[in-house]
């Protein structure tokens, strides 16, 4: 009466494998949560560069432009659509960054 009982040996085993099973699946988790987190670090870095690069860009073309109107375009004449959508990037880069300097600080 007081024998091996095999069916709980099997569902005690079979337990202990579970929880290993699990503890493997956090571990895996855990490795693959901080791997996706310095990939978002990482793209997030990217993408400030290119936002910098970007707004150095329009800053660049529209003082350029401004330069190459003043010199070349009389005074009685319309500006293009390409001079005014210009023109309105370099003011809006100049905003912007006024804005972000100021809210960093």
């Amino acid at each position: 009466m007081f024998g091996k009982h095999p069916r709980v040996n099997s569902l005690a085993s079979r337990k202990q494998l579970l929880v290993a099973e699990s503890e493997l699946n956090r571990a895996q988790l855990v490795q693959e949560w901080q791997t996706m987190r310095a990939e978002v670090h990482s793209l997030t870095n990217q993408a400030r560069t290119l936002k910098a690069i970007a707004a150095a860009v329009a800053s660049l073309i529209a003082g350029l432009s401004s330069c190459r109107n003043q010199a070349a375009a009389p005074a009685d004449k319309k500006p293009s659509w390409w001079q005014t959508i210009l023109k309105g990037a370099g003011i809006v880069s100049t905003c912007w960054s006024a804005f972000r300097s100021s809210r960093r600080e």
